[in-house]
């Protein structure tokens, strides 16, 4: 079997950053999957699954209610690696067009205070699997990055 994309990135060299991961076609559509990646692969600690699990629920709901981007959004969800977050976006986009979105998206996170959006025995299969203070500071660190992300944070490295 061919190696899929997502595993032909070297992750010793990866950093936290703002990747174009891959893009498809979908009949005409492309659609851009983007790696928000929030930890150094493989040396720096995973998120826990309660952290990741609230980041999702806040991160889908800022994004599919963002006025310019909401018709856009197809998909955000984890890494099963625990290292960051997918984000796949209906058209042809580079790091820096999305930069501010997902600053937005992470300073919504950062700064949230009250119930988790879906957080409920009949809205989420896990809803007690939650921790929005560590989701907070995620939010609150992958923000910082964002703000002046260097150029070599938005392309895989070689």
């Amino acid at each position: 079997m061919e190696k899929i994309t997502s595993f032909t990135i070297d992750h010793i060299k990866l950093q936290p950053g703002l990747y174009v991961s891959r893009k498809d076609k979908v009949g005409e559509q492309t659609v851009t999957t983007f790696d928000l990646r929030l930890t150094k692969p493989n040396e720096e600690p995973v998120m826990n699954t309660a952290e990741v699990h609230t980041i999702e629920h806040l991160a889908a709901t800022f994004l599919r209610n963002e006025p310019a981007w909401k018709d856009k959004v197809l998909y955000f969800g984890p890494m099963g690696c625990r290292t960051g977050f997918y984000l796949l976006l209906a058209g042809d986009y580079e790091s820096r067009q999305v930069l501010s979105l997902v600053r937005d998206c992470f300073g919504f996170i950062a700064d949230y205070d009250g119930e988790i959006p879906g957080a409920s025995a009949k809205d989420c299969g896990n809803y007690l699997d939650m921790n929005l203070p560590m989701a907070r500071y995620w939010g609150r660190r992958y923000g910082e990055l964002l703000k002046n992300i260097p150029e070599n944070r938005l392309v895989y490295p070689e």
